[in-house]
C-alpha cells in the first residue's frame, strides 16, 4: 500500500500520457535578453524615482513670484516758512549729496527780524541787569527806611512829651502873670482912690499905672506862649502822625523787595523770550536755504518765482541706494520662508540677476492696508488665497550702478533651502 501511494521518482522515465515540458536552458539568448530588459527597466525605474526625488527636492527648495516691485523710502523736501523762491540749484533727475542747497528763499524779510530780535533781546537784558541791581539797593533801603522811620516815631513821640511839658508851664506861666495882673489891677485902683484924695503922690501911682501896664502885658505875653506852646504840641502830634505812616510805609519794605525780585524775575523771563525769538529768527533765516535730507535723485523740482507756503512741497529725493524689494508671496508660499534667506532677483529692464536676502515679513497681508479692507463676516465668504509682503533687502554694492528704480517689476526667487 505504502509503495502505490508513493510518489514515482524522478529517475522514472515518463509515460507517454503525461509529457514533462523540455525548459529553456538559462544561458539561452532569450533568458539573456528578458534579463537584460528587466535590468533596463529596474535601471530606467530607479533614474526615474531618482530624478523625480531631485526634481521634487529642487521644486520645492525655492519659491517665486512674479507679483514684486522695487520700493524706496521717498523724501518729500516742503518749506518750513513762506517766502519768495529766487533760486533753484538743482535739475530734475540730479543727482545731490546730502546737505546740497536745493532751493533758496528770499531772505531779507528773516534777516531783518533777526536785527529786530536781537535789538529785543539786548533790550531785555538791560532791563533785567538794571533790576537785578536794584533788588539789593531796594532790600537795603527798605531796612535802613525802617530804621529810620521807627526812630522818627520815638523822635516825634519825645518832642509829643516836650511840648507838653512846655504848654504846662506856659500855662502855668499864664496863670501867674494873670494873678500878678489881678494883684496890679487892684493896686492900681486903690492907689487912684488914694491918689485922688492925695493921700500918695502922683509918682507912686505912675509907678502902679506902669506896674498894671506890665502885668497885662505879661498876662498877654503869657497866654501868647501858651497858644505857642498848644502849636508845637499839635506839631508834635502831626509830626508824630506823619513819622507812623512812614513806619507803617516802611514796613511793608519786604513786599516791596518781594514785588522788585518778581520784577527782575519777570525781566530774566523776558530776556528767555526774547532770546528764544531770536532762535527762531535765526532758525527762520536757515530755513530759507533748502538742503537735501538724504543723498539721492531730484525729480519734480519748483521754479524761481514761485512763492512757497510752510508745508508747501517743492521737490522729491529718491534714494536710489537705500532701495528695496516688496514680493508678494502667497500665503501657501510661506511656510518654509525665513528673514536671511537667500534670494535672486531677475529684473526685465537689464536681464541681471541681483543677490539679496529676505529682510522681514510684513504682519499683515497686503489687502488689510487697502483704503477698503475685505469684511470676510458678511456672509457670503470665499476662500481666496491671499498675498503677504515680503521685504528683501540688496546685497552690499549689488545696485552700485542704480540701475533699479523704484516701481520696477521684479521677480524674486526665495531659496528655503
Amino acid at each position: 500500500m505504502a509503495d502505490e501511494n508513493a510518489s514515482p521518482s524522478v529517475s522514472e522515465t515518463p509515460s507517454k500520457t503525461n509529457p514533462v515540458p523540455v525548459t529553456e536552458s538559462k544561458y539561452s539568448p532569450a533568458a539573456r535578453r528578458k534579463r537584460r530588459r528587466n535590468l533596463v527597466i529596474l535601471i530606467t525605474a530607479v533614474v526615474v524615482v531618482v530624478a523625480g526625488l531631485f526634481l521634487w527636492r529642487y521644486l520645492s527648495s525655492y519659491e517665486s513670484t512674479d507679483d514684486a516691485q522695487v520700493d524706496v523710502h521717498l523724501y518729500p523736501v516742503s518749506a518750513r516758512i513762506s517766502g519768495y523762491v529766487i533760486k533753484v540749484n538743482v535739475n530734475d533727475n540730479q543727482w545731490v549729496q546730502k546737505g546740497d542747497v536745493l532751493v533758496e528763499i528770499d531772505p531779507t524779510d528773516y534777516e531783518v527780524a533777526l536785527a529786530q530780535a536781537q535789538a529785543n533781546l539786548a533790550n531785555a537784558e538791560a532791563t533785567a541787569q538794571s533790576l537785578n541791581i536794584t533788588v539789593p539797593i531796594t532790600s537795603v533801603n527798605s531796612t535802613s527806611q525802617l530804621q529810620f522811620t521807627a526812630s522818627g516815631v520815638d523822635d516825634a513821640r519825645a518832642a509829643i512829651s516836650a511840648a507838653e511839658k512846655q504848654l504846662t508851664a506856659a500855662h502855668q506861666q499864664v496863670e501867674a502873670a494873670e494873678a500878678n495882673d489881678v494883684k496890679a489891677q487892684d493896686d492900681l485902683h486903690r492907689y487912684k482912690l488914694l491918689v485922688d484924695t492925695r493921700e500918695v503922690s502922683q509918682q507912686i501911682y505912675d509907678q502902679a499905672l506902669a506896674a498894671a501896664k506890665s502885668s497885662t502885658a505879661s498876662v498877654a505875653g503869657a497866654q501868647a506862649s501858651e497858644s505857642a506852646a498848644q502849636q508845637f504840641v499839635q506839631q508834635a502830634q502831626s509830626r508824630l502822625t506823619q513819622a507812623a505812616a512812614n513806619h507803617e510805609y516802611a514796613q511793608t519794605g519786604p513786599q516791596q523787595v518781594s514785588s522788585t525780585k518778581a520784577r527782575a524775575q519777570a525781566a530774566i523771563a523776558d530776556v528767555q523770550q526774547k532770546r528764544a525769538l531770536l532762535h527762531q529768527a535765526e532758525l527762520n533765516l536757515q530755513y530759507t536755504k533748502v538742503i537735501a535730507p538724504i543723498s539721492g535723485e531730484v525729480t519734480k523740482t519748483v521754479v524761481v518765482g514761485l512763492n512757497v507756503q510752510p508745508g508747501q512741497q517743492m521737490l522729491t529725493v529718491v534714494p536710489l541706494e537705500d532701495i528695496w524689494i516688496t514680493a508678494n508671496f502667497k500665503e501657501t508660499q510661506m511656510k518654509h520662508m525665513r528673514p536671511g534667506q537667500r534670494v535672486d532677483i531677475s529684473v526685465d529692464s537689464n536681464d541681471r540677476t541681483y543677490k539679496g536676502r529676505v529682510d522681514s515679513v510684513a504682519g499683515a497681508t497686503g489687502p488689510l492696508f487697502s483704503v477698503l479692507p475685505p469684511e470676510n463676516a458678511t456672509g457670503n465668504y470665499v476662500k481666496i488665497v491671499q498675498r503677504i509682503p515680503v521685504k528683501v533687502v540688496l546685497d552690499p554694492g549689488e545696485n552700485r550702478d542704480r540701475q533699479l528704480r523704484p516701481g520696477m517689476s521684479v521677480e524674486p526667487t526665495v531659496y528655503l533651502r
